[in-house]
């Protein structure tokens, strides 16, 4: 099953929907983007994070609801619903978007916005947010102008992107077991990785289409 995202093309390989293409939820976050958006198809889900209006705005989209606690910007004059949370809360605003999505019907999640910026500690914990999505039998991507990721869980991921581009592999939440990648420059059939080496790092597609399987935990995927 293909979708196509922005520059690239992910094949998702982790959830059976009886042969029938999977809506979308797409979260937009804060972290000020300028290409390399969506293009959602009418039964998808699109959701504003807090600022992440802006960026929805930039990819010329209308979301079909805003949500957060807009504490570090200014709650927009529209006539799109919007749901406002406290500022001291548990959830961040892309987790409160996440939930809205799940609780929504949703299981596949694109998240725009939620890398760089001037807080790597919200990049870290988007990272985490998509482990949350894993946990509860979603799948979900993390996409920015030049990078994504995927978390992926006893299971397997087609990408395909264009030849050098760079791919690492690492470990997430404990040892990943019977680690698989085909397509790279250094491909394995029965790798184990630890979070206490980064030995999947730099690696590089071969060719146009790269297929990363894990057997026993979780690995996180970046391309």
């Amino acid at each position: 099953m293909l979708k196509k995202t922005g520059a690239y093309i992910i094949i998702y390989t982790q959830i059976e929907n009886n042969g029938e293409e999977m809506k979308t939820c797409y979260i937009f976050s804060a972290v000020e983007m300028k290409n390399n958006f969506p293009k959602p198809d009418k039964d998808d889900l699109i959701i504003a994070a807090d600022a992440g209006y802006l960026n929805v705005q930039k990819a010329g989209l209308r979301p079909d609801v805003i949500i957060g606690d807009f504490d570090s910007s200014k709650k927009p004059n529209t006539d799109t619903p919007i749901e406002t949370f406290p500022i001291l809360k548990d959830d961040t605003d892309t987790m409160l978007a996440i939930k809205y999505g799940f609780n929504s019907g949703y299981k596949r999640f694109e998240i725009y916005g939620g890398l760089g910026g001037e807080r790597t500690d919200h990049t870290i914990a988007n990272i985490q947010s998509l482990a949350y999505i894993v946990d509860h039998g979603g799948e979900g991507i993390l996409v920015g102008e030049n990078e994504t990721f995927a978390l992926i869980k006893n299971s397997s991921i087609k990408l395909r992107s264009e030849k050098g581009k760079t791919l690492s592999v690492f470990a997430y939440g404990g040892i990943a077991e019977g680690i698989s990648i085909k397509g790279a420059v250094y491909e394995t059939d029965n790798l184990t990785l630890t979070p206490f080496f980064p030995l999947g790092v730099s690696n590089k597609f071969k060719e146009s289409t790269v297929t990363v399987g894990v057997k026993n935990g979780c690995v996180l995927i970046k391309w």
